[in-house]
């Protein structure tokens, strides 16, 4: 059965939740996509969202409780063991006893490693665990949409180093299917990580958090339906790159690869100067002054331009926000980058207390 005969399948009232709303016939000539279905823009594109969000949160559970952490759980057991071992080994030795064969011992018998784990370590290990699953899953998301939202940058006429080609020929419309599909994933994904963020114990950079995800998502529905797309798909590729990094680090931290920690972390901390404070200021840039430059055509909904004055400022200034939240957290990032390089190690200080 073919994807077209199961939305015929499903009562009307459905398809909306599984399909892409408001197909329309491809422009005559595209610079993108040439071989896509094509999209309109509408309000049932929020049932679609709604859709995500679930599957966001299942997949999530299953990652976290099936993969993740039976894995953190299965090497900080063994870690422990081999460190116990260790320990019941040097005891002997400085006991300066030894049995028949040879092998160090007590004076009431041979020198064991402690079988059962106490509270306090089986405590440590269970919060490992589920810090490593978290982050885990943010990985896997972050890796898997960079990698479709630098496919849709790479077939899209736009360029980092030079952006004017996201406000040519404006407004870009229809959006061809995997644009539309990029912009309505990452608008759900930012959903459920508010839902998150309210649902788990509060950490240090809860407000931070919230309002760095609120404006996220007021700056990607306003693109959206002000057709402002193509700015919004380079932002979110360049957000998406170095948040793989930050996670990956802390799950290395988690298990104990502390050496690998701090080198993901370093290079963390490059990618995101990089981004967030070079590429993404290029873009702040554009938006401010190649946009009323390039685009002529004022407020005319009927024909999907949405380019106000009006607009206009409120776009750039809820990116300027953005930047300095930003600019925020990367002063937090360089104290924790002076303590990778003094020699103390990485944790981030924008979560709760980690040691």
């Amino acid at each position: 059965m073919n994807s077209h005969h199961v939305l015929q399948w499903l009562p009307s009232y459905l398809v909306p939740f599984v399909s892409l709303s408001y197909p329309t016939p491809p422009p005559i000539n595209p610079d993108s996509f040439h071989h896509s279905a094509y999209y309109k823009t509408g309000v049932l594109d929020g049932c679609f969202i709604i859709t995500c969000i679930a599957v966001m949160a299942i997949l999530r559970d299953i990652f976290r409780i099936f993969v993740m952490e039976p894995f953190a759980r299965w090497k900080l057991t063994r870690t422990w063991e081999r460190s116990n071992s260790r320990h019941a080994q040097q005891n002997g030795n400085k006991n300066g006893l030894t049995n028949g064969n040879g092998h160090a011992g007590h004076a009431n018998g041979d020198a064991k490693p402690q079988r059962v784990m106490s509270a306090r370590d089986a405590r440590k290990i269970h919060r490992s665990v589920l810090r490593f699953a978290e982050q885990g899953w943010s990985v896997i998301y972050y890796t898997l949409q960079w990698a479709f939202g630098f496919y849709v940058h790479r077939n899209l006429p736009t360029q980092a180093l030079n952006p004017t080609e996201l406000w040519l020929n404006y407004p870009h419309i229809p959006l061809a299917g995997p644009v539309k599909f990029y912009y309505l994933t990452q608008t759900a994904f930012y959903i459920h990580q508010v839902l998150i963020l309210n649902a788990e114990a509060r950490r240090k950079d809860h407000v931070q958090m919230m309002t760095h995800h609120v404006l996220t998502i007021f700056l990607m529905v306003m693109s959206y339906f002000c057709n402002f797309t193509r700015i919004g798909c380079l932002i979110m590729v360049l957000m998406d790159w170095n948040d793989i990094f930050l996670p990956a680090a802390k799950m290395f931290r988690y298990i104990g690869l502390y050496t690998l920690c701090d080198i993901t972390f370093t290079w963390f901390l490059i990618s995101w100067f990089v981004a967030r404070h070079v590429l993404f200021v290029i873009v702040i840039k554009s938006a401010w002054f190649d946009g009323p430059r390039l685009i002529s055509v004022g407020w005319v909904p009927e024909l999907g331009h949405y380019y106000s004055e009006r607009t206009y400022n409120t776009f750039v200034y809820l990116l300027v926000a953005l930047q300095i939240i930003q600019i925020v957290w990367f002063w937090m990032i360089c104290r924790i980058a002076w303590r990778v390089i003094s020699g103390q190690g990485a944790s981030d200080d924008r979560s709760d207390d980690e040691r």
